[in-house]
């Protein structure tokens, strides 16, 4: 049986998901990075997990302008423009 997957229209529905993975979980701050870097770069969950941190950010600490990968479904190269959600990686850092 397949699961039916609909995106989140509500931004209401959006701030509680928010909220919800940042203060109530014991890896809370994980999760909403985890969470936002999936909403900024529009990739699968497979894909986002399968980063590392070496991917995100550089030798110094500082986070990469890019991160370059290969969907694991398609195969296909894809570039990941990480300024919109920079201050969310630093704070995880």
């Amino acid at each position: 049986m397949r699961q039916l997957v609909l995106p989140i229209k509500d931004s209401n529905v959006l701030t509680q998901v928010q909220n919800t993975l940042l203060n109530n979980f014991q890896a809370g701050r994980r999760n909403y990075t985890i969470f936002q870097l999936g909403k900024a770069t529009l990739l699968r969950v497979s894909d986002v997990m399968k980063l590392k941190m070496s991917d995100v950010f550089a030798s110094d600490g500082s986070v990469k302008q890019n991160a370059f990968i290969h969907d694991i479904k398609t195969g296909k190269p894809n570039v990941l423009y990480l300024a919109p959600i920079k201050n969310d990686l630093i704070l995880y850092r």
